[in-house]
Protein backbone atom coordinates (compact mmCIF):
# COMPACT_ATOMS: atom_id res chain seq x y z
CA UNK A 1 0.00 0.00 0.00
CA UNK A 2 2.86 2.45 0.71
CA UNK A 3 3.83 2.41 -2.94
CA UNK A 4 0.54 4.01 -3.92
CA UNK A 5 -0.64 7.57 -3.56
CA UNK A 6 -4.23 7.05 -2.45
CA UNK A 7 -6.80 9.66 -1.59
CA UNK A 8 -10.13 8.74 -0.01
CA UNK A 9 -13.26 10.67 0.90
CA UNK A 10 -13.14 14.02 -0.82
CA UNK A 11 -14.98 16.82 0.96
CA UNK A 12 -17.86 18.08 -1.14
CA UNK A 13 -17.87 21.56 0.28
CA UNK A 14 -14.22 22.12 -0.47
CA UNK A 15 -14.53 20.80 -3.99
CA UNK A 16 -17.13 23.33 -5.02
CA UNK A 17 -14.56 26.11 -5.01
CA UNK A 18 -11.86 24.28 -6.95
CA UNK A 19 -10.82 25.64 -10.35
CA UNK A 20 -11.38 23.42 -13.37
CA UNK A 21 -7.78 23.43 -14.54
CA UNK A 22 -7.80 20.37 -16.80
CA UNK A 23 -5.66 17.23 -16.97
CA UNK A 24 -1.96 16.78 -16.58
CA UNK A 25 0.13 16.28 -19.71
CA UNK A 26 3.51 15.30 -18.23
CA UNK A 27 5.47 12.83 -20.33
CA UNK A 28 7.16 10.96 -17.48
CA UNK A 29 5.20 8.34 -15.57
CA UNK A 30 1.47 7.75 -15.47
CA UNK A 31 -1.06 8.78 -12.85
CA UNK A 32 -4.36 6.91 -12.79
CA UNK A 33 -7.42 8.40 -11.19
CA UNK A 34 -9.61 5.61 -9.83
CA UNK A 35 -13.24 6.53 -9.18
CA UNK A 36 -14.69 3.74 -7.08
CA UNK A 37 -17.73 3.20 -4.87
CA UNK A 38 -16.01 2.69 -1.54
CA UNK A 39 -19.29 3.49 0.23
CA UNK A 40 -22.96 3.64 -0.71
CA UNK A 41 -25.02 1.09 -2.61
CA UNK A 42 -22.00 -0.45 -4.37
CA UNK A 43 -19.65 -0.06 -1.43
CA UNK A 44 -19.15 -3.82 -1.15
CA UNK A 45 -17.64 -3.85 -4.65
CA UNK A 46 -15.27 -0.89 -4.35
CA UNK A 47 -12.33 -2.35 -2.45
CA UNK A 48 -12.06 -5.52 -4.54
CA UNK A 49 -12.36 -3.50 -7.74
CA UNK A 50 -9.61 -1.24 -6.50
CA UNK A 51 -7.51 -4.33 -5.82
CA UNK A 52 -7.85 -5.24 -9.50
CA UNK A 53 -6.32 -1.87 -10.38
CA UNK A 54 -3.62 -2.26 -7.73
CA UNK A 55 -2.63 -5.61 -9.20
CA UNK A 56 -2.24 -3.99 -12.63
CA UNK A 57 -0.20 -1.09 -11.23
CA UNK A 58 2.17 -3.44 -9.42
CA UNK A 59 2.66 -5.39 -12.65
CA UNK A 60 3.36 -2.24 -14.65
CA UNK A 61 5.84 -0.89 -12.12
CA UNK A 62 7.61 -4.25 -11.90
CA UNK A 63 8.17 -3.88 -15.66
CA UNK A 64 9.83 -0.50 -15.20
CA UNK A 65 6.74 1.68 -15.21
CA UNK A 66 5.44 3.73 -18.11
CA UNK A 67 7.14 6.49 -20.09
CA UNK A 68 10.26 6.69 -17.92
CA UNK A 69 8.35 6.87 -14.66
CA UNK A 70 6.26 4.94 -12.15
CA UNK A 71 2.52 4.37 -12.33
CA UNK A 72 0.74 5.95 -9.35
CA UNK A 73 -2.84 6.12 -8.13
CA UNK A 74 -5.21 8.74 -6.78
CA UNK A 75 -8.50 7.25 -5.57
CA UNK A 76 -11.84 8.97 -5.11
CA UNK A 77 -14.92 7.57 -3.39
CA UNK A 78 -18.00 8.33 -5.50
CA UNK A 79 -20.25 7.05 -2.69
CA UNK A 80 -22.47 5.46 -5.42
CA UNK A 81 -23.90 8.97 -5.79
CA UNK A 82 -23.92 11.14 -8.93
CA UNK A 83 -23.05 14.39 -7.15
CA UNK A 84 -20.35 12.84 -4.98
CA UNK A 85 -18.96 11.16 -8.10
CA UNK A 86 -18.80 14.44 -10.01
CA UNK A 87 -17.10 16.16 -7.08
CA UNK A 88 -14.55 13.35 -6.70
CA UNK A 89 -13.85 13.34 -10.44
CA UNK A 90 -13.22 17.10 -10.43
CA UNK A 91 -10.74 16.57 -7.65
CA UNK A 92 -8.95 13.85 -9.62
CA UNK A 93 -8.70 16.10 -12.70
CA UNK A 94 -8.03 19.52 -11.15
CA UNK A 95 -6.03 18.70 -8.02
CA UNK A 96 -4.52 15.26 -8.57
CA UNK A 97 -3.76 15.99 -12.25
CA UNK A 98 -4.42 12.41 -13.33
CA UNK A 99 -3.86 11.19 -16.89
CA UNK A 100 -6.98 9.00 -17.09
CA UNK A 101 -9.98 8.10 -14.96
CA UNK A 102 -10.88 4.47 -14.29
CA UNK A 103 -14.50 4.28 -13.17
CA UNK A 104 -17.11 4.70 -12.08
CA UNK A 105 -18.93 1.50 -11.17
CA UNK A 106 -22.54 2.72 -11.37
CA UNK A 107 -23.87 3.93 -14.71
CA UNK A 108 -25.75 6.58 -12.75
CA UNK A 109 -22.38 7.99 -11.69
CA UNK A 110 -20.36 7.33 -14.84
CA UNK A 111 -22.71 9.25 -17.14
CA UNK A 112 -22.83 12.54 -15.17
CA UNK A 113 -19.08 12.33 -14.58
CA UNK A 114 -18.54 11.98 -18.32
CA UNK A 115 -20.90 14.76 -19.35
CA UNK A 116 -19.84 17.32 -16.73
CA UNK A 117 -16.20 16.46 -15.94
CA UNK A 118 -14.21 14.10 -18.12
CA UNK A 119 -15.51 15.05 -21.57
CA UNK A 120 -15.30 18.84 -21.02
CA UNK A 121 -11.77 18.37 -19.64
CA UNK A 122 -10.66 16.18 -22.55
CA UNK A 123 -10.03 13.38 -20.08
CA UNK A 124 -10.09 9.69 -21.01
CA UNK A 125 -12.52 7.72 -18.84
CA UNK A 126 -12.89 3.93 -18.77
CA UNK A 127 -15.69 2.44 -16.69
CA UNK A 128 -15.16 -1.01 -15.27
CA UNK A 129 -18.78 -1.83 -14.40
CA UNK A 130 -21.23 0.62 -16.00
CA UNK A 131 -23.55 -1.37 -18.24
CA UNK A 132 -26.33 1.08 -19.18
CA UNK A 133 -27.24 1.01 -22.90
CA UNK A 134 -27.37 4.83 -22.75
CA UNK A 135 -23.57 4.96 -22.64
CA UNK A 136 -23.35 3.55 -26.17
CA UNK A 137 -24.97 6.63 -27.74
CA UNK A 138 -23.64 9.25 -25.32
CA UNK A 139 -21.97 12.23 -27.02
CA UNK A 140 -18.56 11.79 -25.41
CA UNK A 141 -16.02 12.86 -28.07
CA UNK A 142 -14.72 9.27 -27.98
CA UNK A 143 -13.44 9.80 -24.44
CA UNK A 144 -15.69 7.30 -22.60
CA UNK A 145 -14.94 3.58 -22.89
CA UNK A 146 -15.92 0.55 -20.81
CA UNK A 147 -14.42 -2.87 -20.24
CA UNK A 148 -17.81 -4.55 -19.66
CA UNK A 149 -20.59 -5.29 -22.15
CA UNK A 150 -23.83 -3.33 -22.30
CA UNK A 151 -27.02 -4.37 -20.51
CA UNK A 152 -28.74 -4.36 -23.89
CA UNK A 153 -27.11 -7.79 -24.13
CA UNK A 154 -27.43 -8.78 -20.45
CA UNK A 155 -31.19 -8.28 -20.74
CA UNK A 156 -31.21 -10.90 -23.50
CA UNK A 157 -29.06 -13.23 -21.39
CA UNK A 158 -31.34 -12.90 -18.38
CA UNK A 159 -34.44 -13.46 -20.50
CA UNK A 160 -32.81 -16.58 -21.94
CA UNK A 161 -32.13 -18.00 -18.46
CA UNK A 162 -35.71 -17.23 -17.37
CA UNK A 163 -37.01 -19.13 -20.39
CA UNK A 164 -34.73 -22.09 -19.62
CA UNK A 165 -36.12 -22.07 -16.07
CA UNK A 166 -39.64 -22.31 -17.46
CA UNK A 167 -40.74 -19.01 -15.89
CA UNK A 168 -43.95 -17.79 -17.54
CA UNK A 169 -44.46 -14.52 -15.64
CA UNK A 170 -42.15 -12.06 -13.90
CA UNK A 171 -42.60 -8.83 -11.97
CA UNK A 172 -39.71 -6.35 -11.92
CA UNK A 173 -38.50 -3.97 -9.23
CA UNK A 174 -35.53 -1.88 -10.33
CA UNK A 175 -33.39 0.88 -8.86
CA UNK A 176 -34.37 4.19 -10.42
CA UNK A 177 -31.11 5.00 -12.18
CA UNK A 178 -29.55 4.40 -15.60
CA UNK A 179 -28.49 0.86 -14.66
CA UNK A 180 -31.83 -0.31 -13.30
CA UNK A 181 -33.97 1.34 -15.95
CA UNK A 182 -31.77 0.20 -18.84
CA UNK A 183 -31.61 -3.42 -17.73
CA UNK A 184 -35.33 -3.57 -16.93
CA UNK A 185 -36.17 -2.28 -20.41
CA UNK A 186 -33.73 -4.65 -22.12
CA UNK A 187 -35.10 -7.66 -20.23
CA UNK A 188 -38.73 -6.71 -20.91
CA UNK A 189 -38.02 -6.39 -24.62
CA UNK A 190 -36.30 -9.79 -24.81
CA UNK A 191 -38.49 -11.83 -22.41
CA UNK A 192 -40.97 -14.17 -24.08
CA UNK A 193 -43.16 -14.54 -20.99
CA UNK A 194 -45.38 -11.94 -19.30
CA UNK A 195 -43.99 -9.00 -17.34
CA UNK A 196 -46.84 -8.27 -14.94
CA UNK A 197 -45.34 -5.14 -13.35
CA UNK A 198 -42.22 -2.99 -13.70
CA UNK A 199 -41.71 -0.78 -10.66
CA UNK A 200 -38.90 1.72 -10.02
CA UNK A 201 -37.72 2.37 -6.48
CA UNK A 202 -35.75 5.21 -4.95
CA UNK A 203 -32.67 4.17 -2.94
CA UNK A 204 -32.17 4.31 0.82
CA UNK A 205 -35.80 3.99 1.89
CA UNK A 206 -36.75 2.67 5.30
CA UNK A 207 -39.45 0.51 3.73
CA UNK A 208 -40.07 -0.86 0.25
CA UNK A 209 -43.43 -2.43 1.02
CA UNK A 210 -45.30 -0.01 -1.23
CA UNK A 211 -43.24 -1.06 -4.23
CA UNK A 212 -43.59 -4.72 -3.28
CA UNK A 213 -47.38 -4.44 -3.01
CA UNK A 214 -47.54 -2.97 -6.53
CA UNK A 215 -45.13 -5.58 -7.88
CA UNK A 216 -47.22 -8.40 -6.41
CA UNK A 217 -50.28 -7.33 -8.40
CA UNK A 218 -50.76 -9.84 -11.19
CA UNK A 219 -49.40 -12.79 -9.18
CA UNK A 220 -46.13 -13.22 -11.06
CA UNK A 221 -44.18 -16.42 -10.42
CA UNK A 222 -40.87 -14.63 -9.86
CA UNK A 223 -39.66 -11.21 -8.70
CA UNK A 224 -36.80 -9.89 -10.79
CA UNK A 225 -34.89 -7.51 -8.53
CA UNK A 226 -32.42 -5.17 -10.22
CA UNK A 227 -30.69 -3.53 -7.30
CA UNK A 228 -27.48 -3.18 -5.29
CA UNK A 229 -26.99 -5.00 -1.96
CA UNK A 230 -27.58 -1.91 0.21
CA UNK A 231 -31.24 -1.75 -0.89
CA UNK A 232 -31.58 -5.20 -2.43
CA UNK A 233 -31.11 -7.04 0.86
CA UNK A 234 -33.94 -5.21 2.69
CA UNK A 235 -36.18 -5.53 -0.38
CA UNK A 236 -35.70 -9.30 -0.42
CA UNK A 237 -36.27 -9.50 3.35
CA UNK A 238 -39.47 -7.48 3.11
CA UNK A 239 -40.65 -9.52 0.13
CA UNK A 240 -40.30 -12.70 2.19
CA UNK A 241 -41.65 -11.27 5.46
CA UNK A 242 -44.72 -9.84 3.73
CA UNK A 243 -45.35 -12.97 1.69
CA UNK A 244 -45.16 -10.99 -1.54
CA UNK A 245 -42.75 -13.35 -3.35
CA UNK A 246 -40.91 -16.60 -2.70
CA UNK A 247 -38.89 -16.92 -5.93
CA UNK A 248 -36.37 -14.41 -7.17
CA UNK A 249 -34.25 -13.52 -10.18
CA UNK A 250 -31.26 -11.20 -9.87
CA UNK A 251 -28.48 -9.67 -11.94
CA UNK A 252 -24.89 -8.48 -11.56
CA UNK A 253 -25.72 -5.78 -9.02
CA UNK A 254 -26.65 -8.43 -6.43
CA UNK A 255 -23.78 -10.84 -7.05
CA UNK A 256 -22.37 -10.65 -3.54
CA UNK A 257 -22.02 -13.34 -0.82
CA UNK A 258 -23.46 -10.98 1.80
CA UNK A 259 -26.87 -11.25 0.13
CA UNK A 260 -27.28 -14.88 1.18
CA UNK A 261 -25.49 -14.29 4.49
CA UNK A 262 -27.90 -11.49 5.45
CA UNK A 263 -31.14 -13.13 4.33
CA UNK A 264 -30.43 -16.78 5.03
CA UNK A 265 -29.18 -19.34 2.53
CA UNK A 266 -32.44 -21.28 2.31
CA UNK A 267 -34.46 -18.20 1.37
CA UNK A 268 -32.40 -17.41 -1.73
CA UNK A 269 -31.61 -21.01 -2.66
CA UNK A 270 -32.07 -21.42 -6.38
CA UNK A 271 -32.55 -17.73 -7.15
CA UNK A 272 -31.25 -17.43 -10.70
CA UNK A 273 -29.24 -14.55 -12.11
CA UNK A 274 -26.78 -13.32 -14.71
CA UNK A 275 -23.61 -11.23 -14.70
CA UNK A 276 -20.88 -10.53 -17.24
CA UNK A 277 -18.17 -13.18 -16.87
CA UNK A 278 -15.24 -14.20 -19.01
CA UNK A 279 -14.09 -17.71 -19.74
CA UNK A 280 -10.92 -19.13 -21.19
CA UNK A 281 -7.18 -19.04 -20.62
CA UNK A 282 -6.84 -15.30 -19.98
CA UNK A 283 -9.53 -15.42 -17.30
CA UNK A 284 -7.85 -18.36 -15.54
CA UNK A 285 -4.45 -16.63 -15.64
CA UNK A 286 -5.94 -13.56 -13.99
CA UNK A 287 -7.58 -15.62 -11.25
CA UNK A 288 -4.22 -17.15 -10.34
CA UNK A 289 -2.48 -13.76 -10.36
CA UNK A 290 -5.14 -12.22 -8.13
CA UNK A 291 -5.21 -15.13 -5.69
CA UNK A 292 -1.42 -15.09 -5.42
CA UNK A 293 -1.45 -11.40 -4.51
CA UNK A 294 -4.63 -11.12 -2.40
CA UNK A 295 -5.05 -14.76 -1.22
CA UNK A 296 -8.54 -15.21 -2.67
CA UNK A 297 -10.70 -13.94 -5.53
CA UNK A 298 -14.13 -12.90 -4.21
CA UNK A 299 -17.12 -14.09 -6.27
CA UNK A 300 -17.98 -10.53 -7.27
CA UNK A 301 -18.14 -9.11 -10.79
CA UNK A 302 -15.88 -6.55 -12.47
CA UNK A 303 -12.61 -7.13 -10.61
CA UNK A 304 -11.10 -8.46 -13.83
CA UNK A 305 -12.57 -5.53 -15.79
CA UNK A 306 -10.85 -3.09 -13.41
CA UNK A 307 -7.52 -4.82 -13.97
CA UNK A 308 -8.05 -4.70 -17.74
CA UNK A 309 -8.86 -0.99 -17.72
CA UNK A 310 -5.65 -0.11 -15.87
CA UNK A 311 -3.46 -2.35 -18.05
CA UNK A 312 -5.00 -0.94 -21.23
CA UNK A 313 -4.33 2.64 -20.17
CA UNK A 314 -0.72 1.70 -19.42
CA UNK A 315 -0.27 -0.08 -22.75
CA UNK A 316 -1.85 2.81 -24.66
CA UNK A 317 0.46 5.29 -22.93
CA UNK A 318 3.46 3.18 -23.95
CA UNK A 319 2.16 3.01 -27.52
CA UNK A 320 1.59 6.77 -27.62
CA UNK A 321 4.93 7.52 -25.93
CA UNK A 322 2.92 10.04 -23.97
CA UNK A 323 0.72 10.24 -20.88
CA UNK A 324 -1.48 12.94 -22.38
CA UNK A 325 -5.12 11.78 -22.00
CA UNK A 326 -6.06 12.27 -25.66
CA UNK A 327 -2.85 10.61 -26.85
CA UNK A 328 -3.69 7.61 -24.66
CA UNK A 329 -7.24 7.61 -26.08
CA UNK A 330 -5.94 7.67 -29.63
CA UNK A 331 -3.69 4.64 -28.96
CA UNK A 332 -6.25 2.63 -27.01
CA UNK A 333 -7.78 0.65 -29.86
CA UNK A 334 -4.32 -0.13 -31.29
CA UNK A 335 -3.37 -2.04 -28.13
CA UNK A 336 -6.81 -3.52 -27.44
CA UNK A 337 -7.91 -4.71 -30.87
CA UNK A 338 -6.51 -7.03 -33.53
CA UNK A 339 -4.23 -7.31 -35.40
CA UNK A 340 -1.12 -7.89 -33.33
CA UNK A 341 0.55 -10.40 -31.04
CA UNK A 342 -1.87 -11.52 -28.37
CA UNK A 343 -1.08 -10.33 -24.85
CA UNK A 344 -2.64 -11.97 -21.80
CA UNK A 345 -2.84 -10.90 -18.14
CA UNK A 346 0.58 -10.88 -16.51
CA UNK A 347 2.37 -10.05 -19.77
CA UNK A 348 2.72 -6.28 -19.51
CA UNK A 349 6.54 -6.47 -19.63
CA UNK A 350 6.36 -8.50 -22.84
CA UNK A 351 3.84 -6.10 -24.38
CA UNK A 352 5.93 -3.08 -23.42
CA UNK A 353 8.98 -4.46 -25.22
CA UNK A 354 6.95 -5.23 -28.34
CA UNK A 355 5.42 -1.76 -28.42
CA UNK A 356 8.77 -0.06 -27.86
CA UNK A 357 10.09 -2.11 -30.79
CA UNK A 358 7.29 -0.76 -32.96
CA UNK A 359 5.27 -3.98 -33.10
CA UNK A 360 1.48 -4.36 -32.83
CA UNK A 361 -0.25 -6.08 -29.93
CA UNK A 362 -3.78 -7.37 -29.26
CA UNK A 363 -4.64 -7.42 -25.54
CA UNK A 364 -6.78 -10.41 -24.57
CA UNK A 365 -8.31 -9.28 -21.32
CA UNK A 366 -9.04 -10.96 -18.02
CA UNK A 367 -12.65 -9.86 -18.40
CA UNK A 368 -12.96 -10.73 -22.09
CA UNK A 369 -11.44 -9.84 -25.47
CA UNK A 370 -11.65 -6.06 -24.81
CA UNK A 371 -11.99 -5.16 -28.48
CA UNK A 372 -13.40 -1.62 -28.48
CA UNK A 373 -15.91 -0.72 -31.16
CA UNK A 374 -16.58 2.79 -32.47
CA UNK A 375 -18.67 3.58 -29.37
CA UNK A 376 -16.01 2.34 -26.93
CA UNK A 377 -18.07 -0.77 -26.13
CA UNK A 378 -16.94 -4.39 -25.91
CA UNK A 379 -18.79 -7.67 -26.37
CA UNK A 380 -18.67 -10.43 -23.78
CA UNK A 381 -20.08 -13.59 -22.31
CA UNK A 382 -22.34 -13.99 -19.29
CA UNK A 383 -22.57 -16.28 -16.32
CA UNK A 384 -25.82 -17.90 -15.30
CA UNK A 385 -25.21 -17.95 -11.53
CA UNK A 386 -27.25 -19.06 -8.55
CA UNK A 387 -27.05 -19.30 -4.78
CA UNK A 388 -26.34 -22.86 -3.63
CA UNK A 389 -26.05 -23.47 0.12
CA UNK A 390 -25.40 -19.76 0.55
CA UNK A 391 -22.56 -19.67 -1.96
CA UNK A 392 -22.44 -18.14 -5.42
CA UNK A 393 -22.14 -20.88 -8.03
CA UNK A 394 -21.66 -20.46 -11.77
CA UNK A 395 -24.06 -22.76 -13.62
CA UNK A 396 -22.63 -21.93 -17.04
CA UNK A 397 -20.92 -19.19 -19.05
CA UNK A 398 -22.58 -18.45 -22.37
CA UNK A 399 -23.06 -15.99 -25.19
CA UNK A 400 -26.69 -14.83 -25.44
CA UNK A 401 -28.58 -15.78 -28.59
Amino acid sequence: MNRFHIVFGFAVAALGALPFAGPATAADGLKLGVLMSMTGGLGSYGEVGLNGVRLAVEEMNAAGGVNRGQVTLAVGDDQTSPQAGVDAAKRLVDVEKVNAIIGALSSGVTIPVATSVSVPAGMLQISTASTSPEITTLKDNDLLFRTVPTDAVQGVALAQVAKEKGVKSISIIYVNNDYGKGLAEAFTKAYEGKVTQSIAYEPKQASFRGELQKAAQGSAEVLLLLAYPEDGIPILKQALEGGFFKRFALADGMKAPEVAASIGAKFVEGAFATAPQAAGEASEIFKKLYEKRFKELPPKPYIDAAYDAAILVGLAAVKAKSSDPKAIRDALRFVANAPGEQIKPGEFAKAKKLLEAGQDIDYVGAGGPQNFDAAGDVVGTYAHWEFKDGKIVTVKVFGPK
